[in-house]
């Protein structure tokens, strides 16, 4: 089985390994489509764990449906990649995604459970979702970080009439911004680094106006579109660096929400003393619940939300090293690749 893995910082090799095969209570996905997450950037980055086989945003078919009732081969599906262990307080209180188990064996991001990026995944049952007819192989693989994003926005507290600010404009912050709107923000702002992704925020829909955040002038620019320049009700830091998290308090009313999306793999100094004394409400949101997950798919199937327009690209796996290396720049305007396991490189003689 062709798969890739990583081999080093910033290094992908594609190797061949033995083809999973089916077992009771799981099922065997053929990957059709799978999508490049913020969190692989930063496993390939750092180059750990070496061997890993990313890939945890996916959508395919059932090859193997390990007895299963619900569904069978030939279905189209799409999963949640978590391993929540269904015993703990949290699980038995629907908060599959602060489980301690919860990231302990899932797909793509575990060495023992190899990821999309492998061209099948094998999936706890529980885990699988059918994919309505009207909901391409696309817009499934997208429905993963689209969770992400609609749990975020969910705990953030936004109200209908709020001022939004998202930092960030990978595809977690895009997403981000599409909910908000649809949760009735009056205004939504964003800022990035890098202009191309910004401009496509803005082009996309999702945000009313984009600030670049290396502006020396940025803060008094924003803080002018905010009510009395108290600043924004609600903001959500997509980026989870240093910078990001302490123009995020800057940002944040007096007893405004700020939620925490972005991920740091290392600590993180902020100004503390500025959120004290602004009261500002700090939450962090990891992942989804499986009632979220599944709305996104309703959301979908019911015409609500377009998430193929976030697709920039669709490579081959002798085409992730390049996708990863875009999506690092810092300079492209890519925001979303998808990986098509079966589709093969066309060299040209």
């Amino acid at each position: 089985m062709k798969c890739v893995a990583i081999n080093g910082p910033k290094k992908l090799v594609v190797e061949n390994r033995d083809a999973k095969v089916g077992k009771p209570g799981y099922i065997l996905i053929d990957v059709i489509k799978a999508g490049i997450c913020g969190s692989d950037l930063h496993y390939f980055q750092s180059g750990l764990p070496k061997g890993l086989v990313m890939g945890h945003e996916f959508s395919g078919i059932v090859i193997d449906n390990g007895g299963s009732k619900e569904f069978k081969e030939g279905d189209r599906v799409t999963a949640l990649p978590i391993s929540p262990c269904r015993e703990c307080t949290e699980c038995k209180q629907k908060e599959i995604q602060i489980c301690s188990k919860t990231w302990e064996n899932a797909i793509g991001l575990s060495l023992d459970n190899p990821g999309a990026f492998g061209g099948r995944v094998l999936v706890r049952e529980d885990m699988v979702r059918h994919l309505p007819d009207n909901v391409s192989y696309e817009s499934g693989a997208m429905v993963e970080p689209a969770s992400v994003a609609f749990r975020a926005v969910n705990i953030s507290g936004v109200k209908k009439g709020d001022s939004v600010l998202v930092i960030g404009g990978g595809i977690i912050g895009l997403l981000s911004a599409l909910f908000f709107k649809l949760r009735g923000a009056s205004y939504v702002a964003l800022t990035e680094t890098n202009p191309l992704r910004g401009k496509k925020a803005v082009s996309l829909g999702v945000a009313d106006e984009y600030f670049n955040a290396l502006d020396p002038d940025v803060i008094k620019k924003l803080m002018s579109k905010t009510k009395e320049g108290e600043g924004f009700d609600v903001v959500a830091d997509c980026v989870g660096n240093s910078p990001a998290l302490t123009s995020a308090i800057t940002y944040t009313k007096p007893n405004g929400n700020l939620i925490l999306v972005g991920i740091s793999l290392g600590n993180v100094s902020i100004p503390l003393v500025n959120a004290v004394l602004k009261e500002i409400n700090i939450k962090g949101s990891i992942a989804y619940s499986k009632e979220e997950f599944d709305m996104v798919i309703k959301l979908l199937s019911a015409n609500k939300i377009n998430l193929e327009k976030f697709v920039d690209d669709v490579v081959t796996l002798d085409d992730l090293q390049n996708a990863f290396e875009r999506l690092t720049s810092g300079s492209d305007a890519a925001v979303k690749i998808l990986v098509d396991p079966n589709k093969s490189k066309i060299i040209e003689i």
